[in-house]
This record gives C-alpha cells, structure tokens and sequence, in this order.
C-alpha cells in the first residue's frame, strides 16, 4: 500500500488531505531580504539548495521503510489507549506507551510510543502529514525516529496515529524543571544541548532540502536510554525557502516565550527563527528556570529579560546558575553557553550564527575542565 494512496481513492469532493500543498506552497515564499530575515552565515540558511525533487518525491523514495499499521493493532498495543498507558497530552494529540511485535513477526513485542491525532483540532491532519514527511526522510542520531502510521476510517470518523521509538528518560523539560527528579549533571546538559544542535544543523544544512524545526522548547527535547537527547513533534516543520527566497510565509505558530519576535511580528520563517529558540532552551538549561515563571516576582517572571541582569562576563553572572548544580560546573563555560546563547538571542536575525557554528562552539565549552565553583564566584 503507497502511503497516500488513500488521497487517491476518495473522491475530490471528500478528500480532507492533501500532501505537498500542505507543508508549503509556491504562494508562502518570500523573497524579500529584509535585515529581519535574511541569515547571515548558515551554509543553506537562506534556503536550501537547488533541488531538482520536491518534498513528497524525497518521501516516495523512502516510504517503503515506514511500516503501515492496522488501527486495531496499535489499539491491542496500548490496551485499548489505557489512559495509564499516556506518556503526554499536546493539543493535537495523545501519546502512549505501547508494545507492538517485529515486522517479520520474530522476537518478543517492543516498546513504542504511538501518537494518536486529536482530529477535533483543525490543524490535526497538517500535523500528521508534516510529521509523516519529513520524519519519513531525515535521518540523524539526534532526530526520533518514526517506525510508522496508521490511517483508519471508522465510525467515529479518520483516525490518524504515529508510532515512534520510545524514548524512556522523558523530556529535557522534566529534567531541568521537575523537582522530584535529580538534578542533570552539568556535563549532560551540556552534551544535551549540543545534541540538539547537531539535529538542527543537520536539518538546516545538511540535506537536499531545508528544514526549519519551528516549535523548539524543552519538552520536544526528549532522551533515550543513556540521555542522549532526540528532537521530536514534526508536526509544525516546514521546508526552509528556496533559491534566491529568504524565508517562508506561514501562520504564526510555535510556543510563547520561544518565538523569534521578526517571526511573530512577520510570519517570515526563516532557519534563523531557530536559533532564537535554541537560544531561549540554552539559558534555560542554565539556569534551571522556564522561560516564563508566573510564580515569581514580576521583575523574574521572563527569563530572558531576568537574565540580561546578569551579563555573561560580569561577577554577578554566577547568580543565574541553577542552584540545584552546586559547585559542580564550570564558571568559563558557563559564560561561553551565555555568550552563545546571546548571539542565538540577537535582535538582528541576519546577525545570529548558524547551527553548525553554535554546534562548534558548544564542543569546546563541555571541553573546559570542570573546577568546583564557589557561589562567590570564585574556583
């Protein structure tokens, strides 16, 4: 079975899906360059190169290693979506734990988490499309892999699910933020952040099209076995803009306190709006603070604002570092993540570096030696 066979077996008047005028139209490319827009450094950040294959070509070549499962088997593999089963709950969708048995029927069932698609939501459909696409043809350590989908027509109307591996240490965001849990060590938030990196600029400089991640936050973040970190929800990807274009034009989405201002001023997506982002998940590994704390003092309440207090080079600096870590980091490279995470925040997006930069840069921070700190500052 193709994967999209199902669009062409419906009648026009009742098709409800479309595949590549979803994920990006000719109408959404701009070609301004604007300083707002226009990237600075990035290999492909103005957008991706040449390319004689469009979205869903790149798919069709890879599809066959998507395995298509019956509804009725991932409903049997959650225990009929036992909410004791629910790993997370998003305003597209739920997610579970499930156990589904090896392709060729062999071996013991395995653990998977399968997304079932909330089609209450308007955009539910754009999102499982988008995730099938591009997590249909990326292929990197540090992006989720997708086993496969379902798409079934019932009673209760289209029922679209996606399975992925499961990823047994949560989020990035449980960790840095759920007190119950111990404290990430500052060597593996390091080698976190750096792995997200290295997703993203494989995203947007490594393959024959761009891809601009667009919803970057600590709970997309999320760690296997050995917490190595994994970028997931595709749903609000897009291909970056192409030739000589700047950005893409899009509904404003994304999460609040992440958001690029030029993009939520705009709705000009460019690659650059992830590095804003990136830029906000880097203080919050730093400081152990979510970008938007409304139990605080009004003046702490937004972490970005709350951080610019507390310049990377100055003595107060080590004030913003999560107390939970003790005297257990250390102080130069600490400042350096700030420093990278300042040039991720510019105001100026053509001014910010490229993933692949900031990817190097991470690199010989988690290099420095890690000295005990005393809260005055001092080694």
């Amino acid at each position: 079975m193709s994967c999209f066979s199902f669009f062409k077996e419906r009648p026009k008047s009742q098709r409800r899906f479309s595949t590549a005028p979803e994920l990006g139209r000719p109408s959404e490319v701009g070609s301004s360059t604007s300083a707002a827009t226009a990237p600075k450094r990035a290999v492909r950040s103005s957008g991706s190169a040449p390319s004689t294959r469009s979205l869903p070509e790149m798919f069709q070549e890879k599809e066959h290693k998507l395995r298509v499962f019956a509804y009725s088997e991932l409903k049997e593999a959650t225990d009929r979506f036992d909410k004791r089963l629910k790993l997370g709950e998003g305003g597209f969708g739920s997610v579970y734990k499930g156990f589904i048995r090896p392709a060729d029927g062999v071996g013991e069932p395995f653990p998977v988490a399968i997304k079932k698609l909330n089609m209450n939501s308007s955009q539910g459909h754009k999102e499982w499309l988008a995730e099938v696409h591009f997590l249909g043809i990326v292929d990197h350590p540090n992006l989720v892999k997708l086993l496969g989908y379902s798409y079934a027509e019932g009673e209760r109307g289209i029922q679209l699910l996606l399975v992925y591996e499961y990823m047994p240490n949560k989020s990035l965001e449980d960790h840095l933020f759920n007190k119950a849990l111990p404290p990430l060590p500052w060597k593996t938030r390091l080698e976190i952040v750096l792995g997200v990196a290295q997703g993203l600029a494989y995203l947007h400089e490594g393959m024959e099209i761009q891809v601009i991640y667009r919803d970057i936050k600590t709970s997309n973040v999320l760690l296997d076995n050995n917490f190595k970190p994994k970028l997931s929800d595709f749903g609000l990807a897009r291909e970056g803009p192409s030739g000589h274009n700047t950005h893409v034009s899009t509904r404003v989405a994304g999460t609040p306190g992440y958001a690029a201002p030029e993009y939520v001023e705009t709705g000009h997506l460019t690659a650059m709006s992830d590095l804003y982002s990136f830029g906000v998940v880097l203080y919050e590994a730093l400081t152990g603070r979510r970008t938007i704390e409304r139990k605080l003092p009004a003046s702490q309440q937004k972490l970005l604002e709350w951080v610019q207090q507390y310049p990377a080079d100055s003595k107060k600096f080590i004030l913003i570092i999560d107390p939970r870590l003790g005297d257990q980091y250390s102080l130069a490279a600490a400042r350096e993540v700030a420093k990278i995470a300042d040039s991720c925040l510019h105001k100026t997006a053509k001014e910010r570096p490229a993933m692949s930069e900031v990817a190097e840069r991470l690199k010989k921070a988690i290099a420095q030696p890690h000295p005990h700190v005393n809260r005055n500052g001092s080694h």
